[in-house]
């Protein structure tokens, strides 16, 4: 029944494209008309435009004759030379209709799945023109620097010749620069360009003038998934030095180094020993497996320890190749999950010193390895054990001790807490860099650096660190400096930052399989864009080798094949090591070829131009999002097209996705093959047993692979769950910060009256009347022994007396008026003598009143950073703790969310009383040589008059 509804109306998507395609028949009628103006009579249509919009037009009601006039204005731009990232380049691009499809989809709010080569670049110029009318400002999100600087140059040609600004933003632009940048109608950068300037804006400028951004209109973000799916996991934080040094990794590290070796040492051991018995057993074939002599079970169950302690184990791999053996491990894995054989599973772990869990990122010290380290010359048994302050205090409270000399021994107990706590996570973050990071997948060594490689696109990220001390962990790992410590100053998500944009659109060649997600966090619509010609491409079924070693033999003998037809090569891996290995068996061969990875990431628009030529050979790592197409010469394209060849599966289809769309772009011939092995990432992990059962049934000779359509289902189920783990871990990272979004918007908000306000002393008034009332908020008892002990507490808060009389005429409800009144009135004479003091000493330009305005503002701005970063840390540590109450049968989101709450009443509390106090605390500190220079002058002055004075005689007797 709803086949044939769609068969009869469409799809959702056919109806929208139906819809769309009436839209491109008006701009091409539009365009038509417009090719008999001259430049000028074109270039006039945008002050036209703008001058309709002040009127009332909408801008939808423009959109067929602005993006007529973009098209036109290509059309007019053919042949010219425009410079482009250093060199020149003719222009030779005039909008196809499927590219209008795109741009009409892009205006209203959708994102344009357009596949590699369609040209979403100059797609993206018709929207970008026709908002940039509303004078508002519209933004273009790229995934690198190189990129905003190409397209903003290449693209910006249009705006230029239509009368708009267009500039860039590069990451070691300076303050004023980037104003500059802002100013312009159209502004291209990356996202992380984009939101720490937001963040800068809101916790670091202390003044209106320093701000650079003029707000969030309109926004396309171009590799839409890249950005908002796949980096949206990492939030955006601006740290600096932290106040205090807790960091112990020096005094660490080489604990953590001898129990990491004394794990690999033993499980090498346990798989050598287990090994020797299936071979002394004879059992290496499915008959004997099925035996199950006890000797043969204990190995396999050995076998099975060895994958949790070290799931890398060189011994491990090779017996895993082995179809049976690895049925038989992934059974033993299903009994020891089972709840009933929970406790036999604990008394197996009892001989490891630690166990990793490779799937879920995380790992356990056994009670044998908490031994190991308590033994250790620096090791403690108080490193895994957190003190109980409330039972320690209640000990002390119940001590025959004086009050003195419990809170000192409570200020003790403090102390040692605060040190228990800072060397536990120390020990916490080494362990974790030791076993979980590896070097040239996780991160590289550059100029005596670590730089983070990005699991998405690996690119380096120079200039970003991990949080909460694993960066240090890892500099400490590996021999380099430890940095200091950090504390955030300001952080916000990826999801939360674009949902500030009044509209927001996207563009990539791989989104419909994010549809939901899109859908259900950013309430955008993916429209799937027809290409303008057919892709022809041919995507082969996968071919997967029981090894590494396998696989890797059968790729070579490809790419032998291959490169002597002449078809240029693309070889995707998935990490800079394996790139790396490869590159040494390709020189073996004697096979030239280039290497794009994360080390010499800047050549990457040098080794793309180059992918496309005729024989060429690209190892490139990660190329999702790289934003650069390869085009073919035309001797590539008769030797057959670019050839994709994949070194494994990434764990998201997007990726593989994107890597496929490289070939075949506007109808170029071309194909594309991924290999797998058994020992791969994704099949180890997460395949499902039922492969296993494939591979004991029909397991392949030496050297041969299988390909099968119900393989390649089975890989892409894996992937399908790689990606709701992901995407659960993403919604919950933006639940806790939808959290912190609200008390961040609140206190931008309140920080950014501060610095606009005209009268800043008059805010001062206002917060000074907050304050009181939240004092009174605290103090509702009646008594007149609460009354009085409220009186001590005010006049230890302000420097104003309240006598006792005049304090118990006043009754309940005109206390606080009363109060407010003489505060006011002490703040008011504070001022006036504040300004003499300027008026007196500085003689500044201004009038003292402006200056004293400048000040208080100041004083408010730094109060409020300080205080919200001390938040931030109080909500880190929050975060971190609330996890554990799962025990408690607690959900810790809901509990997260109470706590944080509590924690920003609590800090709004104390940021008004704080502010109150230091606006009575501060005083103009009149610099020495200004105090010389005055005394200087009036003695000089008194001189004078001395001097100038007429003599009186005395009168005469």
């Amino acid at each position: 029944m709803f086949g044939l509804l769609k068969r009869v109306f469409g799809t959702a998507q056919d109806r929208k494209l139906r819809k769309y395609r009436k839209i491109v028949d008006q701009i091409n009628a539009f365009e038509a008309t417009y090719q008999r103006l001259s430049d000028q009579e074109l270039r006039a249509k945008t002050a036209e435009f703008k001058k309709r919009i002040q009127e009332g037009e909408s801008l939808d009601d423009l959109l067929p004759e602005a993006y007529a006039v973009v098209k036109n204005a290509c059309r007019r731009l053919v042949g010219r030379e425009i410079r482009v990232s250093g060199y020149h380049q003719k222009w030779d691009m005039v909008p196809y209709d499927v590219q209008l499809l795109g741009a009409i989809a892009m205006h209203f709010c959708s994102i344009a799945e357009m596949q590699t080569g369609e040209g979403k670049t100059l797609t993206a110029s018709m929207p970008l023109y026709l908002n940039a009318l509303s004078g508002q400002p519209v933004h273009l999100v790229t995934v690198n620097d190189y990129l905003a600087q190409r397209d903003c140059e290449w693209i910006g040609v249009i705006f230029l010749f239509l009368d708009l600004s267009v500039g860039y933003l590069r990451s070691d632009m300076l303050s004023q620069k980037r104003q500059e940048i802002y100013a312009k109608d159209i502004v291209y950068g990356t996202a992380s360009e984009f939101g720490f300037d937001y963040l800068r804006d809101n916790s670091m400028a202390t003044h209106q003038k320093e701000q650079v951004q003029r707000g969030h209109y309109f926004v396309i973000v171009d590799e839409i998934d890249s950005i908002l799916i796949d980096e949206a996991r990492t939030p955006l934080i601006i740290s600096g030095p932290a106040a205090k040094r807790t960091q112990m990794y020096d005094g660490l590290k080489k604990g953590v180094d001898h129990l990491v070796r004394k794990q690999q040492e033993l499980c090498q051991s346990l798989a050598q020993n287990a090994h020797k018995t299936l071979e002394e057993e004879d059992a290496m074939t499915s008959a004997a497996l099925r035996k199950k002599r006890a000797t043969v079970k204990e190995a396999l169950r050995t076998l099975w320890l060895v994958g949790k302690g070290t799931p890398r184990n060189s011994l491990l791999k090779s017996l895993r190749e082995n179809p049976d053996i690895r049925a038989e491990l992934e059974a033993l894995e299903t009994y020891y999950c089972s709840e009933q054989n929970k406790e036999e599973k604990e008394k197996a772990f009892k001989e490891l010193y630690i166990i990793v869990d490779e799937r879920a990122s995380e790992y356990e010290l056994t009670d044998k390895g908490i031994d190991v380290w308590t033994e250790q010359e620096k090791g403690s048994p108080h490193d895994f054990v957190m003190l109980d302050l409330g039972f320690e205090y209640a000990e002390i409270d119940d001590a025959d001790l004086s009050e003195s000399e419990k809170m000192e021994k409570k200020r003790a107990l403090q102390k040692e807490d605060t040190q228990r706590k800072a060397r536990a996570h120390s020990l916490r973050q080494l362990f974790r860099a030791h076993l979980l990071l590896e070097k040239d997948v996780d991160y590289i060594i550059q100029e005596e650096k670590v730089v983070i490689i990005d699991e998405n696109t690996g690119r380096p990220q120079p200039g970003r660190r991990y949080s909460d001390g694993l960066h240090q962990a890892i500099e400490a790992k590996e021999g380099l400096q430890v940095q200091g410590e950090t504390q955030n100053y300001a952080t916000i998500t990826l999801q939360n930052y674009f949902r500030m944009y009044e509209k927001l659109a996207g563009m990539t060649g791989t989104a419909i399989t994010e549809a939901i997600e899109f859908k259900e966090l950013y309430e955008l619509e993916v429209l799937q864009i027809p290409t303008h010609k057919p892709c022809i491409r041919k995507d082969f079924d996968d071919e997967i080798y029981m090894t590494e070693r396998e696989k890797y033999t059968a790729m070579l003998e490809e790419i032998k094949s291959i490169h002597e037809r002449g078809q240029p090569i693309l070889i995707g891996t998935e990490s800079v090591d394996v790139s790396e290995r490869f590159s040494q068996l390709l020189k073996k061969m004697g096979l030239r070829h280039t290497v794009l990875n994360a080390k010499n990431h800047a050549k990457e628009a040098e080794i793309i131009a180059g992918a496309g030529v005729e024989g060429a050979i690209t190892l490139a790592t990660k190329m999702a999002g790289r934003g650069t197409d390869i085009k073919l010469t035309p001797e590539a394209k008769k030797a057959g097209g670019l050839a994709i060849l994949g070194a494994t599966r990434d764990e998201s289809r997007r990726a593989d996705r994107q890597m496929r769309g490289r070939s075949g772009r506007l109808g170029d011939p071309g194909f594309s093959k991924f290999y797998l092995s058994f020992e791969d990432r994704l099949p180890r992990l997460f395949a499902s047993p039922r492969m296993t059962a494939i591979l004991q049934r029909f397991r392949p000779p030496e050297g041969e692979p299988i390909s099968a359509k119900v393989l390649n289902k089975s890989i892409e189920t894996a992937q399908k769950r790689v990606e709701q783990r992901n995407y659960a871990a993403r919604k919950r990272t933006l639940e806790y910060d939808d959290v912190m979004n609200k008390q961040r918007q609140e206190i931008y908000a309140f920080r950014q009256e501060t610095l606009t306000v005209e009268d800043s002393l008059d805010l001062a008034a206002d917060l000074l009347h907050k304050a009181i009332s939240t004092l009174f908020a605290e103090f509702s008892e009646e008594s007149p022994e609460a009354k009085e002990s409220f009186r001590a507490t005010l006049m230890s808060h302000y420097p104003v007396h309240f006598s006792e009389d005049a304090w118990k005429e006043q009754d309940s409800s005109s206390l606080e008026e009363y109060v407010y009144t003489k505060v006011l009135e002490e703040w008011e004479r504070k001022c006036s003598m504040e300004e003499g003091e300027i008026l007196n000493f500085l003689n500044p330009e201004k009038s003292p009143n402006q200056v004293l305005r400048e000040v208080v503002r100041n004083l408010i701005v730094r109060k409020i950073d300080t205080l919200w970063q001390e938040h931030l840390t109080a909500v880190d540590h929050l975060r971190a703790d609330v996890h554990l109450r799962v025990v408690g049968q607690k959900d810790p989101l809901m509990e997260f969310k109470q706590e944080a709450f509590f924690l920003f009443a609590s800090f709004s509390n104390q940021l008004y009383q704080e502010i109150a106090r230091d606006l009575f605390r501060f005083a103009m500190i009149i610099p020495q040589e200004k105090v010389l220079e005055k005394l200087r002058k009036e003695a000089k002055g008194k001189k004078a008059r001395s001097k100038d004075s007429p003599l009186i005689p005395f009168p005469q007797g």
